[in-house]
């Protein structure tokens, strides 16, 4: 990564995403309603977290801006989707996501969801273009990766635990699971990615997986205090729906010091699993205590 600071690389990244976005979307002309759903619910807020992990970890290897872009988008948008659905009245019946009405609010529950299931395809479509990422071996490891961490044995099965958490008490276990699921799959996603597309070894690459577990799991722990800690302004999306809806979190088993403390035990270990990159790999350390210190 380059020299610049912290948040310059990644306002940077996110304005790179933004841009590739937009243009994606606006060459969707088949349903104009629909690609309208689908910008409400792509553009305009987020930190670009995900694609700032691809871009950290594709760029150890020496990848070019024009692949770790186009993989990180697509990471992006299955996101966004997830998003999307999360605040769907049968889900979370979230009404705030980003700072505005979610997409079932601004548009109804149906459009939201055909948005959603859009946004999911659309990645997918990108990381199977060769022009955008030349190598076919490299589109077919990306795409496998992207399902994994998507379907369900990742982010889909930790939803479907997220919400039998609500109607039954979840032990310490089962939280890190849900988690580990839910948040981190992506998460730890991200960086496989880049080791994807940096061509890696396998003990490299395991290592990149490894930070990135620890890395969704402070993301996730971090997210769990900001629940209960900070307002619906400085966040952009609705707090306290997880003692509203009786959800079962670190926070609520172990308070939020005793969170902390975890959260704490998994930023160490996240930069423990970067020993072996030495100073090359200094952005993902800053990026993995970010999540743990970030205010929103």
């Amino acid at each position: 990564m380059t020299s610049a600071p912290f948040d310059t690389q990644l306002a940077a990244c996110a304005q790179r995403t933004e841009a590739f976005l937009i243009a994606r979307l606006d060459g969707l002309t088949a349903a104009p309603r629909l690609t309208d759903a689908m910008r409400h619910g792509a553009l305009g807020g987020g930190k670009r977290l995900r694609p700032f992990l691809v871009e950290a970890s594709a760029r150890l290897f020496g990848v070019e801006e024009r692949e770790y872009l186009a993989a990180g988008a697509a990471l992006e948008m299955v996101h966004c989707y997830s998003l999307v659905h999360d605040d769907l009245p049968d889900m979370d019946n979230d009404h705030l996501r980003r700072g505005k009405p979610t997409v079932w609010k601004a548009y109804d529950p149906a459009l939201a969801i055909l948005a959603g299931d859009a946004l999911l395809t659309e990645a997918f479509r990108v990381l199977t273009d060769p022009q955008l990422i030349a190598d076919s071996e490299t589109r077919s490891e990306l795409v496998a990766a992207l399902a994994v961490g998507s379907g369900p044995d990742g982010m889909v099965a930790g939803q479907v635990l997220d919400i039998e958490g609500e109607t039954k008490r979840l032990d310490e276990d089962d939280i890190f699971k849900m988690q580990a699921l839910k948040t981190g799959a992506l998460i730890r996603t991200g960086v496989e990615m880049g080791a994807i597309l940096g061509r890696a070894d396998v003990e490299t690459r395991a290592a990149l997986v490894l930070y990135g577990v620890h890395a969704g799991l402070a993301f996730q722990i971090a997210d769990d205090i900001l629940d209960v800690t900070a307002s619906s302004h400085a966040l952009g999306k609705t707090v306290g729906k997880d003692v509203e809806q009786n959800k079962s979190t670190i926070v609520s088993l172990r308070g939020v010091d005793g969170a902390r403390e975890i959260l704490e035990h998994a930023v160490e270990q996240g930069i423990r699993a970067l020993n072996g990159f030495g100073q090359d790999a200094e952005i993902l350390r800053i990026l993995i205590r970010h999540f743990a210190e970030r205010e929103h």
